[in-house]
């Protein structure tokens, strides 16, 4: 398989808007912009909702079908690693290969060595074809970034070969993911983790390096944009010399990871693919969630007091709900109302605050990443949440649509 230009993870909490987000990719297509659709849900969500990768199958082929689309589209089995790649084996043809927790280990010194050999020839000046300035390499920063990412790349290559094993090399898309890390890579280092990936016959497709600044879920960007950009246009052009350096796929392409709603950086990463003609990934996974809960509250009535009743829950389990996203999220408590405020909301000041506008006056990045992670707690509702979800699936799906379409890829791909 090979993954086509520009493509978008359409991640799907529940499983019930593969349509509507479809539909947005499809109106996308008709402006010009061919965007593949990879429905993608990682094995934390299915373990939180009760769902599986059969789940994941299904929503993706009944869109197609109810669609009638008939270009390419995957299902990934999204930061997936040895532990648990069997649930998503059959209904998976798109594997992202989490190796961040492997990151800082040793490899043993056989390969270690056999990796300084191969890039000893880069030692010195590093020129970079489209980078005014040349890296300096030194012995010293070769070794130690063999001691950084080595053993993780060691350990993609397991997890590629196992996949290999039971699908066939030719029967899935490769991505490694290197995102959920605390310090960025520079391009200097994911030059070297490309020769890495070659070293170990790894046919990556994709790779989600971490970027400078903070990708926080749901919200946009944070962190200085004149830096990302010169990152972003340098990894585009490591990238392109990377593969005839090593030989790597042809249609190898950066990907980024808690890619939704990082709406000052979609400009300028939409002018920079253009710039070099180079395709992108972005996954979209958690605000699919957020505009259902913006249809619900339009809807009124039980819907709206679902919502609310979310929240007030989401308010009360707040540590236990961030922990596990500690890192990607930045609340501060003090700009959250409490439940009662809450309640007294209307439809419209409710669904506001929550919908990504940045500059509505009622728009409120802490009430909105609040509600990204309580996901657990409409889980827990069980089929009075899902009830719902079908009941008012149609004022739902068109705030679904326009968040893909109007607020993601218009801003990506300006004109459309």
């Amino acid at each position: 398989m090979e993954l086509e230009k520009y493509s978008f993870g359409i991640g799907d909490r529940f499983g019930y808007q593969g349509k509507a987000q479809l539909e947005a990719v499809k109106k996308a297509n008709s402006y010009g912009i061919e965007i593949i659709p990879v429905w993608n849900k990682s094995f934390r969500e299915h373990s939180i909702i009760h769902t599986c990768p059969a789940d994941t199958r299904k929503e993706a082929d009944q869109a197609v079908k109810e669609l009638n689309w008939s270009q390419p589209y995957y299902v990934d089995a999204d930061h997936i690693n040895l532990s648990n790649v069997d649930d998503f084996i059959e209904n998976s043809d798109f594997f992202t290969l989490d190796v961040a927790d492997y990151i800082d280990k040793t490899s043993e010194k056989q390969k270690t060595d056999a990796f300084l050999d191969r890039n000893r020839k880069y030692l010195g000046e590093l020129l970079i074809p489209g980078i005014e300035s040349p890296f300096r390499i030194t012995l010293e920063e070769l070794e130690k970034i063999a001691r950084k990412f080595l053993f993780a790349i060691q350990e993609a290559k397991k997890i590629y070969d196992y996949i290999s094993e039971k699908k066939g090399k030719e029967n899935f898309i490769p991505e490694i993911s290197i995102d959920e890390v605390d310090l960025p890579q520079t391009p200097v280092e994911l030059f070297f983790i490309l020769s890495a990936i070659s070293m170990f016959g790894i046919p990556v497709q994709t790779i989600a390096p971490k970027f400078t600044g903070r990708f926080n879920k749901g919200v946009d960007y944070a962190g200085n944009i004149d830096q990302f950009a010169k990152e972003f246009e340098e990894d585009l052009l490591v990238i392109d010399f990377a593969i005839k350096e090593f030989g790597l796929p042809a249609n190898l392409k950066l990907s980024v990871h808690s890619g939704s709603d990082k709406f000052s950086i979609y400009p300028v990463m939409g002018k920079l693919i253009r710039k070099y003609d180079k395709g992108i990934h972005i996954k979209t996974a958690g605000t699919t969630w957020l505009e259902e809960l913006i249809g619900l509250a339009l809807a009124g009535g039980e819907a709206l007091a679902m919502v609310k009743l979310i929240y007030s829950k989401g308010f009360e389990r707040f540590e236990e709900l961030c922990a596990p996203y500690s890192a990607v999220i930045d609340i501060d408590r003090a700009k959250l109302p409490v439940s009662s405020e809450v309640n007294k909301w209307s439809s419209e000041k409710l669904a506001d605050s929550i919908r990504h506008i940045p500059d509505h006056p009622e728009y409120n990045p802490h009430v909105r990443q609040l509600l990204h992670i309580s996901y657990k707690i409409a889980a827990e509702f069980g089929n009075r949440y899902l009830n719902m979800l079908d009941k008012y699936s149609e004022i739902i799906s068109e705030e679904v649509k326009e968040n893909i379409y109007g607020r993601h890829i218009r801003r990506l791909f300006s004109g459309v």
